[in-house]
């Protein structure tokens, strides 16, 4: 009985305990749903995961905690937009937080590893790729860390929408990184991928924490709009709210462009936002929408990730969003200081083609895959089989016409099947200039340190200023480790006596078996892609069902993500409130004949004939008609070729059997 009273006062001085921290930290009173069991699993050393609609605080559930560990917590965020609305808040609260990002300079970079190793960080957030980084995981080493965020973390799962390979390996470095927990936090997890997760982490069920999914304060509109006429509905519906905080999402940059125009044309000020705008100009859209300057964002989904501001009162999407996933994503940046605001979809059919060919354009060509597989049966063979496989992504992409995310995913599915095994990355070059003399930086070490230094100076070849280190003869003629020489250098800097630069990513592999039939597994891996294409098409059509279905939208959204808690009829949206109407159909476009699409696909077939010595397939012409964009379409121009994207509002299945019609040899 005693050890259970004990054991009683400990949580209650436990909860007593981040109870104050809530307060006096944060600010805040009481905790939100689901929060504080989240909060106690990991203070009890255990992994979990916080599954909560966007904007219901999920951060806070590493936050916090993060107070209470010995050591540092490491947050993995998608995107750098995020991260940095993120440390804005913890910085704001007193919070010692920092991140490691591509928009930092290198100064910068290493004034927040300083601190981190010296202990001064409670929290550093990175991106997933910072992991593959050589000096990044040489310093994150030495670095003792309590827990691991993933943040996105539905990205881990291939039965979820965003899929990120990258994602796969953070179990693996958890191990290697020593790091005792994780906590996973995600929006839009449906039960499959939540299984998922569990089990790739090791997650017990009790420590899984879901709140549901619905949201009383949001009205979810569906309005039929032919194409026509949406700009005129558009303004005439954000016109009836003036004044009020606005976000309008469009599938292409292009479109955010035009309905920008077009809305500010009608006296509505509306600023576009997409990633093809300078990163400077992105930064200050999203300052001046958070202050209020600006009401009206046109943006990409490139806008709203982790943005912290509670009164968006308006989520249009002008254009079909990409699944339910995203739709449930971005209305969740609607009303999360709980009072009412409207969600609408100008919904017709029309930019379906759009959405499919993001789809189709991801799926390798059968000859790229065995292009890749090729090019692993010509490593070496360092004895018994094996041999280690370089690669620079940017090259073998390039190489094979595969994108980059799918090359990715080809790689991570070579990895699951044995056949590699990811080893390490590093930057190719390293070179630097001195700050100080060559002979003053010797001079600072004595014995054998002095030695190793004067290896590196003797042996970097230098070009005018900047100085390259040749890895292959310190280590052949000095035994000198590469590990070891970029630690030195990573001194060197810190200390103000050199300036360095890295390039080229290459990612190393072990090869572990060279048996396999390269034909068939070029096969089964090509089905595997065409099995996610055709799955990824069932998930846009199951949005257009869901929308187009006469049932409380609500009710419908809540019930995809495993929540039968949701009101059978919440009576506050379109469907609810008597204003239901079936999708109409896009308009039907004339296919051309044979002959007209041999006469548009001509001067594609001359360029990349001349190119390449052999015609194009029948997938790579289909792409290059609808519009979709490759590797070798970027190498070759093809943009600027006629004909490109000639046929992009048509069906890509019809393009294809036309496409299959007029190739000498067909891709499957």
């Amino acid at each position: 009985m005693r050890q259970v009273a004990d054991n009683a006062a400990e949580i209650e001085h436990h909860g007593g305990m981040i109870r104050q921290t809530l307060l006096d930290t944060f600010g805040f009173g009481q905790f939100r749903p689901g929060q504080e069991p989240a909060i106690n699993s990991v203070l009890a050393g255990r992994s979990a995961a916080a599954i909560f609609p966007t904007g219901s605080g999920k951060s806070l559930c590493y936050q916090l905690p993060a107070l209470h560990l010995p050591h540092l917590t490491l947050v993995v965020s998608p995107l750098l937009a995020l991260m940095q609305d993120q440390l804005q808040f913890l910085e704001r609260h007193g919070i010692a937080a920092g991140s490691i990002d591509s928009a930092q300079d290198r100064e910068e970079a290493n004034r927040v590893m300083t601190r981190a190793r010296n202990g001064e960080l409670k929290i550093l957030m990175i991106s997933v790729e910072r992991l593959k980084n050589e000096r990044f995981r040489n310093f994150i080493q030495q670095v003792p860390i309590s827990l691991l965020v993933i943040d996105e973390a539905h990205c881990i799962s291939e039965w979820g929408h965003n899929f990120r390979p990258d994602y796969l390996k953070l179990p693996a470095y958890q191990q290697e990184l020593n790091i005792p927990q994780v906590l996973l936090l995600t929006a839009t997890a449906t039960p499959p991928v939540i299984a998922d997760m569990q089990a790739r982490f090791a997650i017990a069920a009790d420590d899984v924490v879901t709140t549901g999914f619905y949201r009383s304060n949001l009205h979810l509109g569906v309005e039929p709009v032919a194409s026509g006429d949406k700009p005129a509905r558009l303004a005439q519906w954000l016109g009836e709210r003036p004044g009020e905080a606005s976000i309008v999402y469009v599938t292409q940059q292009k479109t955010a462009e035009e309905v920008a125009a077009q809305l500010s044309g009608k006296g509505i000020a509306a600023s576009a936002y997409h990633a093809g705008l300078p990163h400077e100009r992105r930064d200050a859209i999203q300052r001046q929408f958070m202050t209020g300057q600006i009401n009206c964002i046109v943006a990409t989904i490139a806008f709203g990730m982790g943005i912290d501001k509670s009164d968006i009162r308006n989520v249009v999407h002008y254009d079909l969003p990409k699944s339910i996933e995203n739709y449930s994503q971005e209305i969740g940046r609607a009303g999360r200081d709980g009072a009412p605001s409207r969600c609408l979809i100008l919904a017709n059919r029309d930019n379906l083609n759009v959405l499919e060919n993001f789809v189709y354009g991801d799926t390798p060509e059968l000859i790229g895959i065995r292009a890749v597989l090729d090019d692993l049966l010509a490593v070496p063979d360092s004895g018994a089989g094996q041999g280690q496989w370089e690669i620079m992504l940017n090259a073998l992409s390039s190489q094979s016409n595969i994108r980059q995310l799918p090359l990715k995913t080809l790689l991570v599915q070579l990895e699951l099947r044995g056949i590699i095994a990811p080893r390490y990355a590093y930057f190719a070059e390293y070179r630097f200039k001195y700050l100080l003399p060559a002979e003053q930086l010797v001079a600072r070490f004595q014995g054998e340190r002095q030695q190793f230094v004067q290896s590196i100076v003797s042996t970097s070849k230098i070009a005018r200023t900047w100085c390259t280190v040749d890895f292959d003869t310190l280590w052949h003629q000095h035994s000198a480790e590469r590990g070891r020489v970029i630690k030195a250098l990573d001194y060197f800097q810190e200390q103000g006596w050199i300036e360095m630069e890295s390039k080229q990513m290459t990612e190393v592999y072990a090869l572990l078996d060279r048996q396999f039939d390269a034909p068939a597994l070029a096969e089964e891996l090509h089905s595997y892609f065409t099995a996610q294409e055709q799955n990824e098409i069932r998930r846009i059509h199951a949005m257009l069902d869901l929308f187009g279905a006469p049932h409380c939208l609500s009710h419908s959204l809540a019930r995809h993500f495993g929540d039968d808690q949701a009101p059978a009829h919440c009576g506050h949206c379109s469907v609810c409130e008597g204003q239901h109407q079936p999708l109409p159909e896009p308009p039907r476009l004339p296919m051309p004949d044979e002959n007209g699409m041999a006469a548009m696909a001509s001067p594609f077939v001359e360029r990349y004939t001349a190119l390449t010595g052999s015609a194009p397939g029948s997938e790579c012409l289909t792409r290059f008609l609808c519009g979709i964009t490759t590797p070798l379409f970027t190498r070759m121009k093809a943009r600027q070729i006629p004909g490109f994207a000639a046929l992009q509002a048509h069906p890509y299945a019809q393009v294809r059997a036309l496409a299959n019609n007029l190739c000498c040899e067909p891709t499957s």
